[in-house]
C-alpha cells in the first residue's frame, strides 16, 4: 500500500527536497505551503510518482486542523508527518527593542513549536500502527543561537517534544524522531553564502562546506521509513561535524 505523507513548508528549500525524497521512496505527498500556491504546485508537479497534492495553511494561526483535514481528504489518509515549516528572526538581546523582542519570541515559538505540536495532535487522530512523525529541529538547540535566541529555544522545545511523543506513541506503533541540521544551502541564504561571511560559515564544518537540502532530506527519508522503528526518539545530527555532542 502506498504511504501518504504531509510535509510542511514544502514549497521550497529543505521541505521541497524532503518531499522529493519521500516521493522517490513511493510516498504520495501533500506539499504544504503558507502563501505561494504556484511554488507549491511546481514542487508537486515535479515529484516522482503521481497522486501528489498541495495544502495551504498558516501553521502559526491555528490552521493546523484544516491542513490535516485537507491532507486526509485529498490523500485518503495520513501515514507520515514531517514538521519542517519554521521561521528565523534576528533579535539579539543587546540591540533589539523590547517590543521587537516580544514579537520575535511570540511568532517564532508560535510557528516553530506550537505549530508542530498542534499539527501532530491532529495528525495522530488519523494515524495507525507503522506511522511516522519526523521533526526538523536544529543544531542551534544545542549550541545556542545568540542572534536568534527564540529560534534556539523553540527548536530545543521541538526536540523535547519529539522525545516525549516517541515514548507516548510507541504503544500505538507510531515512531517519532527528529533531525538537527546545521547550515543548509537554500535560496534564502544564497546571498549570505556568497558574501564575506560565507567563508566563515563553510569553515564551521571540517568538510569546508554547508549541507545541501538533499542531505537533510535523506536523513528524514530514513526516519520516515518502515525500517526506522528502533530509531524512535532519535534526534539525528546532520551538521557535517560542525557541532558535536
Amino acid at each position: 500500500m502506498t504511504r501518504r505523507a504531509l510535509v510542511t513548508g514544502a514549497s521550497r528549500g529543505i521541505g521541497a527536497a524532503i518531499a522529493h525524497a519521500l516521493a522517490a521512496d513511493g510516498h504520495r505527498i501533500a506539499v504544504h505551503y503558507r502563501s505561494d500556491p504556484a511554488a507549491a504546485q511546481a514542487v508537486a508537479d515535479a515529484l516522482p510518482g503521481d497522486g501528489h497534492v498541495t495544502v495551504q495553511g498558516d501553521l502559526g494561526a491555528d490552521q493546523a486542523e484544516q491542513v490535516v483535514a485537507a491532507t486526509v481528504e485529498r490523500l485518503g489518509g495520513l501515514d507520515v508527518l514531517v514538521n519542517n515549516a519554521g521561521i528565523y528572526f534576528h533579535h539579539p538581546i543587546t540591540t533589539t527593542s523590547f517590543d521587537e523582542w516580544q514579537r520575535a519570541w511570540r511568532r517564532t515559538v508560535e510557528l516553530n513549536l506550537y505549530g508542530p505540536a498542534d499539527l501532530t495532535w491532529h495528525a495522530v487522530q488519523h494515524m495507525t500502527d507503522g506511522a511516522r512523525i519526523v521533526n526538523v529541529g536544529s543544531r542551534g538547540a544545542y549550541r545556542g543561537e545568540p542572534d536568534a535566541p527564540a529560534y534556539g529555544a523553540a527548536k530545543a522545545g521541538l526536540h523535547a517534544l519529539t522525545q516525549s511523543l516517541a515514548q507516548s506513541l510507541a504503544p500505538r506503533g507510531i515512531a517519532v524522531a527528529g533531525v538537527a541540521p546545521g547550515f543548509v544551502r537554500t535560496e534564502l541564504v544564497a546571498d549570505l553564502l556568497d558574501s564575506e561571511a560565507g567563508e566563515q560559515i563553510r569553515a564551521q564544518s571540517p568538510f569546508g562546506r554547508v549541507a545541501e537540502p538533499e542531505e537533510v532530506a535523506a536523513a528524514v527519508a530514513f526516519l520516515a521509513s518502515p525500517a526506522a522503528t528502533w530509531a524512535s526518539g532519535t534526534i539525528m545530527d546532520v551538521n557535517g561535524a560542525s557541532y558535536l555532542r
